[in-house]
């Protein structure tokens, strides 16, 4: 995707400090790494800095196979940019993060199969119905439920390892994971998505606008931040986009949220298929009518997963031995936070992080994404002060969810595991009580080993 990351606010605070002040060779952990292509993006973001060129850079992963693929894959970056980073790959995570400045994380625990096809395929015997099934919803609960732990135990070793480190989280349910990690670490954690620069960029092209004229600010939680302003040059573009909405003339994938601007009056920051299955209205076993209306394409999420896996190894073939490699910004923030925590200079980015004094009408200490001051001291969150009232409280709905699958994997009750599928907008909408609790027991028992023991 072609956005421009590089555009992002210049807002430096007063004191702040700036400048080059390059420490030594700072090294950067990739957990899960065996995501080729995603360690390729991110990697092309780092060493495209040449204060970040000497980088060391250590590959981990679980699965040794596919790790072999990455490594291989971050030296013909490296040779791309002719930077002299130092790679290593290994199995070993604790030799991985021994010493560790920024460790960034893109696990997926459980993979495709079989929790993936679990989290879609029993719901189905239920009539409950996805599309992604990795943010909210009965499959993000359980995605929930086996990611929290592993990131746990990550954590403990980087408070042994690396208690200085900056744990950058790219894996869902972000606000989830997030959340854990803040309640139950003292490790310095910020989740990272790139669907407010990304769906900024979409709306550029629904406008005709060049994306590098737009202003924007978002507030809320990840997959559900709005843009409380998006602007060009002092004008509002909303009128432009409602207009739009009530043209019809609108992309074929987005009519979910061109409804909901059309609803609420804001812009939300994540895609239609996402945003479906975050609410009750949309999918529907008595109403398959909304499906076509709507565009909304069910169980999306396993057919990018069997598409990847069936293309693979031809993948796989051409990023080791094909034509050199193009290397390029990808849009994501990581590359961004590293290099201001590093040189000093300040750039603003959307995080995830602790609702500490951020956004008045939400839950304290929920995980809420808002633009962030970066630059040698860290990573600074601005105060939002209030939503407008219909958005907080839809964005509550999805918290409560979130909070209650936190607990449940936090104090081991299953108990916490139902009361979050009940007040899941989605699945609350579609079943009743005794269903739900036979649903979340059916699954539970169908993932294992994958989710520790519950009580």
């Amino acid at each position: 995707m072609a956005w421009d990351v590089q555009r992002a606010d210049r807002i430096a605070r007063p004191g702040a400090v700036t400048g080059s002040i390059l420490r030594s060779m700072a090294k950067t952990v990739f957990l899960g790494a065996g995501s080729t292509v995603f360690t390729r993006n991110l990697l092309s973001d780092i060493l495209g800095y040449k204060e970040l060129a000497d980088s060391e850079i250590v590959l981990h992963d679980i699965d040794a196979e596919r790790l072999v693929t990455s490594e291989l894959v971050a030296r013909r970056v490296c040779e791309a940019f002719n930077a002299p980073a130092k790679i290593s790959a290994t199995t070993d995570r604790r030799a991985a993060l021994d010493g560790a400045d920024y460790a960034i994380n893109m696990i997926q625990v459980g993979g495709y199969e079989p929790c993936t096809v679990t989290d879609f395929e029993v719901p189905k015997r239920f009539g409950l119905r996805q599309t992604i099934a990795d943010t909210l919803g009965i499959g993000g609960i359980m995605r929930g439920l086996r990611t929290i732990p592993v990131l746990l135990s990550m954590c403990a070793d980087m408070e042994e390892l690396c208690p200085d480190v900056w744990f950058l989280n790219y894996s869902n349910p972000m606000a989830m994971n997030c959340r854990a990690v803040n309640r139950a670490s003292k490790v310095r954690t910020v989740g990272l998505c790139h669907s407010v620069q990304g769906t900024a960029f979409e709306l550029s092209l629904d406008l005709g606008i060049n994306y590098g004229e737009i202003n924007y600010l978002a507030a809320g939680i990840n997959h559900m931040a709005f843009y409380l302003r998006f602007e060009r040059d002092g004008e509002d573009l909303y009128p432009r986009l409602r207009a739009l909405a009530d043209s019809g003339q609108i992309p074929e994938d987005n009519r979910v949220r061109y409804e909901m601007l059309r609803r609420l009056g804001y812009f939300v920051t994540e895609s239609s298929e996402h945003f479906a299955e975050y609410v009750p209205w949309f999918i529907k076993r008595d109403r398959p009518d909304l499906i076509g209306q709507f565009n909304i394409p069910l169980d999306e999420y396993p057919r990018r997963c069997v598409a990847q896996i069936e293309d693979w190894e031809a993948e796989r073939k051409r990023l080791e031995d094909g034509p050199a490699l193009r290397v390029g910004p990808s849009g994501e923030y990581a590359a961004t936070i590293i290099r201001s925590i590093e040189t000093g200079r300040p750039r603003t980015i959307y995080g995830n992080v602790a609702n500490v004094g951020l956004i008045d009408d939400l839950p304290s200490g929920c995980t809420v994404e808002v633009p962030c001051l970066v630059d040698g001291n860290g990573v600074q969150p601005t105060q939002i002060g209030a939503l407008p009232p219909q958005l907080a409280a839809l964005i509550r709905t999805n918290v409560n969810v979130q909070e209650l699958t936190v607990e449940a994997a936090l104090t081991g009750r299953v108990q916490h595991v139902y009361h979050a599928a009940m007040l899941d907008p989605h699945t609350a909408a579609e079943l009743d009580i005794d269903q739900i609790y036979e649903l979340v027991d059916e699954l539970l028992v169908a993932h294992g080993d994958w989710i520790p023991e519950l009580s």
